[in-house]
This record gives structure tokens, C-alpha cells and sequence, in this order.
């Protein structure tokens, strides 16, 4: 679906940001600052797990390594 272009630190540091952005926005108070802390904490988590990141592929940007 879509091309490998996070490495594996970059996908690494994602994951972990991400599940920490999520529980963050899970100890927060209800307000709109913990819907977009929420967000962000999705899309971290979503990009790391699929290895993609919708936003590299626009600039071309890839942090993985080419396959030869």
C-alpha cells in the first residue's frame, strides 16, 4: 500500500513518542489540548508501525536504507 521510507531508528523514536504523546493526552484533563496531543500521538504510533510516513513521501525524504 504504501512505500517503506522510515528507518529503523526513525520508526523506533515514532513508537516511543507516540505511546508517550498517548498517555499523556490519557492523564490529561479534558480540553481540546488532550484531543491534539492525542492526534499527534496516533499518527506517530501509525506512521512507526507501518513503516510510512505520508509526509516523507511528498518531500522524498527516506531515512531507510535503499534494498539493492
Amino acid at each position: 500500500m504504501f512505500n517503506t521510507n522510515v528507518g529503523s531508528v526513525d520508526r523506533i523514536i515514532r513508537i516511543v513518542v507516540g505511546l508517550v504523546a498517548l498517555y499523556y493526552a490519557y492523564t490529561m484533563q479534558a480540553g481540546a489540548g488532550m484531543w491534539i496531543v492525542g492526534i499527534i500521538g496516533v499518527i506517530l504510533l501509525a506512521t512507526g508501525l507501518m513503516s510510512s510516513c505520508p509526509l516523507y513521501s511528498i518531500f522524498g525524504i527516506r531515512t531507510c536504507k535503499l534494498a539493492k
